[in-house]
This record gives structure tokens, C-alpha cells and sequence, in this order.
């Protein structure tokens, strides 16, 4: 299944605690999609938060957040783990 890295910018006043919930919100419904969030990151003084997924496809990672939260993200790129 392909790996997507998705980046939410300009996400004002984001911190740690409100990512982790979303995250959680994430878990939720990821199976509905056949989707796998694996990890994220949180830069607060930039604002951004980074997902990283296992996902048939970007719309269904995207789907799952427009469900559980609402958050899309900015921009998806595919990715290789090495």
C-alpha cells in the first residue's frame, strides 16, 4: 500500500495536546477507508502539523479526516521509508 506524507499548514494556534485528540479522532475511523495513520509531528511555532500514512490513495487518507475532524491538509506527497 503506497505511504503518503500530508502536511496541514497555517494551522493557527495548533499545539501538541489538539493534535494528539484529532489523531485519536483519526484512529477511529481509519478503518472505514482502509486507511493506516502511523505517526505525526507537530511544529507549533510554525503552525504546521505532518501525517504519516498508509492509504489506498490520498482521497481516502483525506477522507478520513474531513470525517473524524475536519483538518484536510494542504498538500499530500508519496513517500518512500527508508
Amino acid at each position: 500500500m503506497p505511504l503518503y506524507m500530508d502536511e496541514h499548514k497555517h494551522v493557527k494556534g495548533v499545539t501538541a495536546k489538539a493534535v494528539a485528540e484529532a489523531h485519536a479522532k483519526d484512529l477511529k475511523v481509519q478503518g472505514k477507508y482502509g486507511v493506516h495513520f502511523r505517526n505525526y509531528w507537530v511544529d507549533e511555532k510554525q503552525e504546521k502539523i505532518f501525517c504519516l500514512v498508509d492509504a489506498p490513495d490520498p482521497q481516502a487518507a483525506a477522507r478520513v479526516h474531513k470525517e473524524a475532524h475536519g483538518l484536510l491538509a494542504d498538500e499530500v506527497h508519496e513517500v518512500t521509508q527508508g
